[in-house]
């Protein structure tokens, strides 16, 4: 193994393990559906598929809601937990792909990223909450995706570039040819 996955690795178990501690962290806030509204699970894995890639940002996209189900509860594992796995892969995913072909641009790649994630937890939490018999319709997906999420999806946009930027400043990016 050589000494850039090394650093994938553990840069991806660091996200792992801030994406299991944040969301608790939130749930000390008096917020009613903190974790929907704040979206704070999303913020290690899009961070991760800027700093370590497409594989390292997909994998932690899967393992954390899996493993953050297990170890406190939340997010339920089904329908919700396996829903969020498919999300948050693909915004490891997209991340990773989308910085890579933009040359380096955060803020599109995020963009870019959220709104795939959202389209694929409305696609998969279709089809898991009808395995479920707990139907889930277009207005369901547009008031979870955007409106209850959407101080989230600002926290988002306002940290995330801020994060990344400073992580390229400190030479913290594992993968990327776009580090200047």
């Amino acid at each position: 193994m050589n000494n850039n996955t090394t650093k994938k690795l553990i840069y991806t178990a660091v996200c792992i393990a801030i994406g299991i501690i944040l969301p608790q962290a939130f749930h000390l806030l008096p917020i009613s559906n903190v974790g929907s509204v704040l979206l704070p699970m999303h913020i290690p894995v899009l961070i991760c598929g800027f700093i370590c890639g497409y594989k390292y940002g997909a994998i932690c996209g899967i393992v954390l809601p899996f493993l953050s189900s297990i170890l406190t509860g939340m997010p339920p594992l089904f329908p919700i937990g396996v829903s969020m796995m498919a999300e948050l892969a693909t915004y490891g995913l997209l991340t990773g792909i989308l910085y890579e072909v933009t040359k380096g641009k955060v803020l599109p790649s995020l963009l870019l990223a959220m709104l795939g994630g959202r389209i694929i937890m409305g696609i998969s939490s279709t089809f898991f909450m009808g395995l479920a018999n707990m139907p889930f319709g277009f207005e369901a997906f547009i008031a979870g995706a955007f409106v209850t999420a959407l101080p989230g999806l600002i926290i988002q946009i306002m940290i995330i570039p801020s994060i990344v930027f400073a992580l390229k400043k400190l030479n913290l990016l594992a993968y990327s040819s776009y580090v200047t």
